[in-house]
């Protein structure tokens, strides 16, 4: 079982590398047209630039944020499909937490907050679980265009 285990190595390639966060970044824009479709703008304009708002910020994010966690991951040789879910949902669920908190609460917020931030709060929490679970998709996704066994 073990020699099993030491045998099911991933490797990836820069082109792969580069093909997969184009992969991440459009299930961002793709995971933003429905957004914009529910905050109800139905034109055509609209959906094009929510799908490329959506895709770029997606892709800025996956850089910035799971790019590092994943550096780590690969260096370490955790390389398989549940550390990529993993570190998908994990930077997933941190950053839209980090976003509805004001920053983990390290920018001012509004006063009108103060009254009802334990509701923010666990609204947030909610939410990020439900958006790592989004995150989480992008990173295995991302994860099967890069990487490939190696014997």
């Amino acid at each position: 079982m073990i020699e099993q285990v030491a045998l099911r190595r991933y490797d990836t390639t820069l082109d792969r590398a580069g093909l997969a966060l184009g992969t991440g970044g459009l299930m961002g824009g793709l995971f933003a047209v429905p957004l914009v479709l529910l905050g109800g703008s139905w034109s055509s304009l609209s959906l094009v630039v929510g799908f490329v708002v959506g895709a770029t910020i997606s892709a800025m994010a996956i850089v910035a944020i799971g790019g590092p966690l994943w550096m780590v991951c690969h260096a370490l040789g955790r390389r398989g499909p549940m550390a990529a879910a993993i570190v998908g949902a994990v930077a997933g669920f941190a950053l839209f937490l980090g976003g509805q908190t004001y920053g983990f609460g390290l920018f001012d917020m509004p006063v009108s907050d103060a009254r009802t931030l334990m509701f923010r709060i666990l609204s947030a929490i909610a939410t990020s679980f439900i958006l790592a679970g989004f995150s989480a998709a992008i990173g295995l996704a991302m994860w099967r265009v890069a990487y490939r066994r190696v014997a």
